[in-house]
């Protein structure tokens, strides 16, 4: 409990400083919601001063501030200009969209990387060896985007995907198994293109982790033992090189949400990113930070649930 605990106050605190730091680094950036009111000489300059007066933001930035943190404690997250609505009732289906799709991705990710990159660690210096290093490094040079620009124009020239959106037009009329394979089946492009943007990382670091723990000595001397390779890949040195592995699932989390959010704009999934970008071209600032703040709090619980594992499996750090 006192590690948890630890652990959660230090959650609170980088949450405190990123939320101050956002919201203060909006607010302070030239223009507004109504600068564009400013260009229309029909609106004269009186009534956009009341507007601003009527939404708060006029007033000092400490008590922006203040106001913005008691909405958020009661799940509004600020009121934002373009819907006119409050931002926390437009974050939390957007959120859930990105979620599913982020852990999908990681799913997919893991379940090709992991058993890819021991493979690797145990062919080390064979031709298969060298040309899964070659293939890592290929797709390492290709940009994000062009992943995605990829996808897309396969999902435009093929048809056999579709070329956005989260369920297909009558879908909500159908039943359970119609609706979940059609989410699947928009799914599908997203995930697939996040999990080819983390997937050579995540073989070079699993293999990298492996071959460590191959050349300790106790799994010499296991291996001098007679036990079989197999056993001796799975049994022994895969849960040795645990912790790595485990810290790099938690840094996973910031990989998947930047490039997350472009993906979504690109292929039209409806998460944060499309409603992220919309904000920043109206100048929504509330919009801007909520979606800041809901990022950063996806980020630092994917770290804390890397931490609470490495607890569980390190014996270590419990008599630490």
């Amino acid at each position: 409990m006192r590690y948890l605990l630890r652990r959660l106050t230090h959650a609170i605190f980088l949450l405190a400083a990123i939320s101050i730091l956002s919201f203060a680094l909006i607010q302070l950036t030239p223009g507004d919601f109504f600068s564009s009111m400013r260009m229309n000489p029909r609106i004269s300059a009186q009534t956009i001063g009341g507007m601003r007066s009527q939404y708060g933001l006029d007033r000092p930035l400490p008590v922006r501030y203040a106001r913005w943190m008691y909405s958020v404690l009661r799940g509004q997250m600020g009121f934002s200009l373009s819907y006119g609505t409050p931002v926390g009732p437009l974050l939390w289906p957007r959120a859930r969209n990105t979620l599913l799709l982020s852990g999908v991705s990681i799913l997919l990710a893991w379940m090709v990387a992991l058993p890819v990159g021991v493979w690797s660690a145990a062919k080390r210096g064979m031709w298969c060896d060298r040309v899964c290093g070659l293939a890592t490094s290929t797709i390492l040079t290709i940009p994000d985007l062009f992943v995605f620009l990829g996808l897309l124009l396969i999902a435009a020239r093929t048809g056999w995907f579709p070329t956005g959106g989260m369920a297909s037009p009558g879908m909500e009329y159908a039943g359970l198994w119609g609706k979940t394979s059609d989410i699947a089946l928009h799914l599908f492009l997203p995930s697939v293109g996040l999990a080819i943007v983390i997937l050579p990382a995540l073989i070079r670091h699993i293999r990298s982790a492996m071959i460590e723990v191959l050349d300790s000595p106790f799994i010499r001397a296991a291996r001098g033992h007679g036990i079989p390779r197999l056993r001796l890949m799975l049994r022994y040195a895969l849960p040795a090189a645990a912790n790595p592995l485990i810290s790099l699932f938690g840094s996973c989390a910031a990989t998947i949400l930047s490039a997350g959010l472009l993906v979504e704009v690109i292929l039209s999934w409806p998460g944060l990113g499309p409603l992220l970008v919309e904000a920043i071209q109206t100048r929504d600032v509330y919009e801007v930070v909520g979606v800041v703040m809901l990022s950063s709090l996806f980020l630092v619980l994917g770290n804390l649930f890397a931490d609470i594992l490495l607890f569980a499996a390190d014996p270590r750090i419990r008599v630490e």
